[in-house]
């Protein structure tokens, strides 16, 4: 059986770093998770923005990986809004509460426009 693997790029729009998740994000996704945070760490983003819509599957080390990554992004005092969430994963990141740590909104028009109301606070 193939691993499955994930692939994370780094984009920018309006001053937020969007990493574009695409396939499974499991034990074998920390590795791409981890250099797509620091590359977009890199760019000094005002938000950091996930964008799930290609994500095929999320289990429980994937939650972990997740979970580390939004301790990296609070350390650095970068708010981190989640998009394209199916409404399975969704539930799942309320009850695990990590949407206490992150907006989850539908879609990335609407996570850019969030990050644009923040700013304007």
């Amino acid at each position: 059986m193939a691993e499955a693997r994930l692939e994370a790029t780094v984009r920018t729009e309006h001053g937020v770093a969007i990493i574009d998740l695409d396939g499974d994000i499991n034990s074998f996704a920390e590795s791409a998770l981890v250099a797509a945070y620091l590359e977009a760490s890199e760019l000094h983003p005002g938000a950091l923005a996930l964008n799930f819509s290609q994500a095929d599957y999320i289990n429980s080390t994937g939650i972990a990986l997740i979970v580390g990554l939004l301790a990296r992004a609070r350390k650095d005092k970068r708010p981190v809004i989640a998009f394209g969430l199916s409404d399975h994963y969704t539930e799942i990141f309320e009850i695990t509460r990590l949407s206490d740590f992150m907006q989850i909104v539908p879609d990335e028009a609407s996570a850019l426009q969030g990050t644009a109301q923040e700013k304007s606070k």
